[in-house]
């Protein structure tokens, strides 16, 4: 079972790689794509959620494309992931419109009413600046060992 889908993942990867090019213009898709092993399709699609989710900009034309709305350092996970896939639950008992007629006595959901406050406070404290940020120590790791 995945707790992200696939192309959620493939939209996260997008959005750093927009990340990325913050303040220099437009990335057009198939650059994206290309960069990002996306196919051109998919990449179109999610685009269109993230500008539908008010995440990207996109612009027409020769020098058109792509841009990120926000500064990566306001741009948080999840705000990518829900405008893919909607919201992250670990089961059905926590989802906000089920009432599930043990909560009141059951040992496992407040375990898993903790552990999805935690992977929500997660997912909305790491925002795309983070991620270029551990991009960063990545690469300074790899060429560390290259030297060596």
């Amino acid at each position: 079972m995945d707790v992200l889908r696939r192309n959620t993942d493939y939209a996260l990867r997008a959005m750093v790689h927009l990340a990325r090019h913050w303040g220099d213009g437009s990335v057009s898709t198939k650059d994206l794509a290309d960069s990002e092993k996306i196919s051109y399709d998919l990449a179109c699609k999610l685009l269109q959620k993230l500008a539908g989710a008010k995440l990207v900009k996109s612009r027409m034309g020769p020098k058109g494309g792509f841009e990120l709305k926000k500064e990566p350092g306001k741009v948080s996970i999840k705000e990518i992931i829900e405008s893919v896939q909607g919201p992250v639950f670990l089961n059905k008992c926590l989802m906000g419109d089920f009432k599930c007629p043990l909560e009141e006595r059951c040992p496992v959901n407040k375990k898993l009413s903790e552990l999805q406050e935690y992977i929500d406070g997660f997912f909305n404290h790491v925002t795309l600046a983070n991620l270029l940020e551990d991009e960063d120590l990545v690469k300074g790791k790899r060429k560390a060992r290259k030297k060596k």
